[in-house]
């Protein structure tokens, strides 16, 4: 008890210092785990050419990348300047670096830990009496153990990082609207990470697996295939960097939304304000408690990260009941802030269990599609597109029954915290989601060193659950989201209110009408321009491939060496190149249909671009991993095994589930948020 008192006596009144300080441990923490990654020894010296390859070509294309989009931040700076003052144009400076730094730390840690657990997964332990079984358990559990800790890396610099620019910049302020300007900055750079980082990983990978696997007959990750060192640079643009970004971006947006909705809702009443730092603070403590609950015991890979998440969970819901009914910190009057923070929480817990329903090899939805394989490539899509579709449909009841709920709870502020409920957990979240790249990597890299049979045992493992927890991820970022978007937007009718113009939307307005329709039109056109671009990349790879094998005949008997440098290149300007049109939608729709039509018109184009964002993003997605997981269902030995019939046309579905689930699907969640940031920065011009 007298450290509680303590506690609340230090901090109970100086919510940003408190804020400030767990920012700066969780930074330190994965500072910490960083030291622990990189003290791990490195493998042979054929295992470190082919990581430091991997390395060369992520850097290279993620300082490329951050190339072309300075010149688009740099307009942005200067129109936000020009037209809505100098602090949220230094708002957007702050959101973009720390967002692009964010996600820099999480690639660079990344691609250092794949040779890393690689190596983990070799070791032999000569000096210890050990049976085979044994020495496979120990392997697993050290390569396990080792590719957390390289995850988590990115999971607490993302969120000490959103934390530390938040906290500073509104302590700074001392205005809730100056962090509008912060969180576009955040969401431009993530839907050009995360649209890059997609395209190149996508298109890398889909051009490897058509010629390698499918006219080759070669095996993934074979080194004689020229594609395959951007293919595993792409894991780490596309995984790790764009994933941090992204997730960096859904937290400040989720948490300046709750920040600005409170500012209004209560006429700057100063708790209702900083809460959601509070939150997030809290959060930082009970992540990195537990994450030391993270053990693999036995075979159960998914098991052991889910321990993590359930030991966060319960120590963030001990604070939360603490801070809101023990103390004063927050006296919002008869608003249950408990029950709409618990809200969150379980909204997070379904969405993380519904999406390994249908994203895991354990389940019927996965096992479906494998067997569907058996006759045809054709049977193969046609089910793989009814299982995205049926994974739409109890995401969204929860997320719609968690906004009814809270929403009962505390009103639109309640909606708010819910949110900033679910993003509190992004530190562990973002930890489980970038294991996936990295035993990746470690896989792809025994694979091309030529390593024993007995590694891929380990790293194919912990592959196939990278998959699903790269989708838990996806689907948990996609519903904060959704959630986040309706704040943003009661926002923006409530700036439109205190500019003294009171709009009701109503279907019979025909101009709320024709902004629905289009709202609703931009998932599926930003979609399809993902898509076309992961096709012309693909394809691009695929023409390359052919050639080399063409040209260089002796690769097939290892007598010549591919050119990985050139596939690396054509992947990386492909990249850059087709991200540039998607990633125009969400500001020049908003900004059109805003002059052109009116405010009325704007409402109903974010409503529109909620909904079906919400529908697109998810079904992506689910259904795309869903694919991924029936291939390696069918490569552990069902129906025939590698080289079935079964097994080409579960690469056929593997190739369109790709693009769907790492670039079109994860691409529209900072789509939806840069559509309502933009809408809360033209508001005043448009009454």
């Amino acid at each position: 008890m007298n450290f509680i008192s303590n506690f609340y006596m230090l901090f109970g009144m100086n919510i940003l210092l408190f804020s400030l300080l767990a920012s700066i441990a969780s930074l330190a923490y994965g500072v910490f785990l960083i030291w622990q990654v990189l003290a791990k020894p490195q493998g042979n010296e054929k295992m470190r050419e082919i990581q430091k390859a991997i390395q060369e070509g992520s850097s290279a294309y993620l300082a490329r990348q951050n190339k072309t989009v300075f010149w688009v931040g740099l307009a942005a700076v200067l129109a936000l300047w020009y037209w809505l003052g100098p602090t949220l144009a230094a708002g957007f400076v702050v959101g973009a670096v720390a967002s692009a730094f964010a996600g820099y730390i999480g690639m660079m840690v990344a691609v250092r830990a794949n040779v890393r657990v690689t190596e983990e997964a070799r070791q032999d332990f000569p000096l210890e009496n050990l049976s085979g079984q044994a020495k496979h358990q120990r392997r697993l559990s050290n390569a396990f153990n080792l590719a957390f800790k390289g995850g988590a890396v990115t999971g607490f610099f993302v969120v000490g990082l959103a934390l530390l620019s938040l906290t500073s910049f509104y302590w700074w302020t001392q205005d809730a609207k100056s962090l509008i300007g912060l969180g576009f900055g955040a969401s431009l750079i993530s839907v050009f990470a995360r649209l890059g980082g997609g395209i190149f990983t996508k298109g890398a990978d889909v051009g490897a697996d058509l010629v390698g696997k499918v006219e080759a007959g070669i095996p993934e990750d074979d080194p004689r295939n020229p594609a395959v060192i951007a293919d595993n640079v792409g894991d780490n643009v596309g995984d790790c960097a764009g994933m941090a970004a992204d997730l960096f971006e859904t937290y400040v947006v989720s948490a300046l939304s709750v920040m600005l909705l409170g500012d209004m809702m209560f006429s700057g009443l100063k708790n209702a304000i900083e809460f959601p730092l509070l939150v997030g603070a809290f959060a930082v403590l009970a992540s990195i408690a537990g994450s030391l609950f993270v053990r693999l015991t036995g075979n159960g890979i998914m098991s052991a990260l889910y321990k993590g998440l359930a030991a966060t969970t319960v120590i963030l819901l001990a604070m939360f009941y603490w801070v809101t009914e023990k103390t004063n910190i927050v006296n919002l009057g008869n608003l249950n802030i408990f029950g709409a923070l618990v809200v969150g929480v379980v909204v997070t817990a379904f969405m993380v269990l519904i999406t390994e329903y249908f994203t895991s090899k354990k389940f019927k939805p996965v096992q479906s599609i494998a067997k569907a394989s058996t006759t045809g490539h054709g049977t193969n899509i046609i089910t793989g597109l009814a299982v995205s579709m049926q994974s739409t449909a109890w995401p969204v009841l929860i997320i719609g029954g968690g906004i009814l709920i809270s929403y009962i709870f505390s009103g639109l502020y309640g909606v708010a915290l819910a949110t900033m409920s679910m993003l509190s957990l992004t530190g562990i979240m973002v930890a489980i989601d970038a294991f996936g790249p990295i035993t990746d990597n470690a896989g792809g890299i025994a694979e091309m060193a030529g390593l024993p049979d007995s590694v891929r045992q380990v790293t194919d493992p912990l592959d196939a659950v990278g998959n699903t927890t790269k989708a838990v991820t996806k689907g948990y970022a996609i519903a904060s989201a959704g959630l986040a978007a309706l704040v943003l937007f009661a926002a923006y009718n409530q700036e439109l209110y205190n500019l003294g113009y009171n709009v009701i939307f109503q279907l019979t307005d025909i101009r709320v009408l024709l902004g629905l329709l289009i709202g609703g039109l931009m998932p599926y056109l930003f979609g399809s321009l993902a898509m076309q671009a992961v096709g012309r990349a693909g394809g691009a790879v695929v023409d390359e491939v052919r050639r080399q094998f063409k040209e260089k005949p002796g690769i097939m008997d290892r007598t010549e060496k591919p050119d990985y440098g050139k596939a690396v290149d054509i992947v990386t300007r492909a990249a850059l190149k087709e991200m540039i049109m998607p990633a125009v939608i969400p500001i020049a729709f908003p900004v059109a249909v805003g002059f052109i039509l009116g405010p009325e018109a704007l409402g109903g184009l974010l409503v529109g671009v909620i909904v079906t964002g919400l529908f697109v993003a998810i079904s992506m997605t689910s259904g795309g991993a869903a694919w991924d997981n029936a291939k390696k269902y069918i490569e552990e030995g069902q129906y025939g095994g590698k080289g079935s019939p079964a097994h080409k046309a579960a690469v056929t579905g593997d190739t369109v589930g790709d693009p769907y689930k790492d670039t079109a699907g994860p691409a529209i969640n900072p789509m939806i948020k840069v559509a309502n940031i933009v809408a809360l920065l033209i508001a005043r011009f448009l009454v």
